[in-house]
């Protein structure tokens, strides 16, 4: 089979994110300034690089923080009408103390702000698929175990 005779293969647009907490359970979620809804830290991958790297370099741009990562919890595969298929990674961020939450600070201006929200809380800051996604992340994270998800939702 000839490169002219191949099927078509996807080509998604990959990005990761970590998913952070306090000590009360709620989740670390950020306001990026080109946006009207709140989002988790992170950003897409570059080429060459993993989607684990990426999320540890988004992390470090974004809030100054170089925590390390635990698991993946969830891979979503959420295409999106305006920008094709997506692949999207959450990684495990711990739980945040007081001293790490004093060394947030936003040295490119890319977001605005920070706080923890409830999981019940999410829709009033997140679009819903976002929503899904998180929950689905935090299910996995009770579980010790990793999920995949479409639109945010575990199959």
């Amino acid at each position: 089979m000839t490169a002219n005779e191949m099927s078509p293969m996807a080509t998604p647009h990959v990005a990761a994110g970590a998913l952070f907490f306090d000590d009360e359970g709620r989740v670390l979620l950020v306001h990026p300034s080109y946006r009207n809804h709140w989002e988790i830290p992170g950003g897409y991958v570059e080429p060459n690089e993993s989607p684990r790297a990426a999320c540890m370099r988004e992390v470090r741009e974004e809030l100054g923080l170089a925590p390390a990562l635990g698991s993946m919890l969830v891979v979503d595969w959420a295409p999106a009408d305006n920008e094709g298929d997506k692949l999207l990674f959450i990684f495990d961020g711990g739980s945040l103390g007081a001293e790490q939450e004093r060394d947030i600070h936003f040295a490119d201006g890319e977001l605005t702000e920070w706080r923890y929200v409830e999981a019940e809380s999410l829709e009033q800051h997140c679009p819903p698929r976002l929503a899904r996604r998180i929950r689905t992340a935090i299910d996995a994270r009770s579980g010790s175990v990793s999920a995949y998800a479409e639109h945010g939702s575990a199959v």
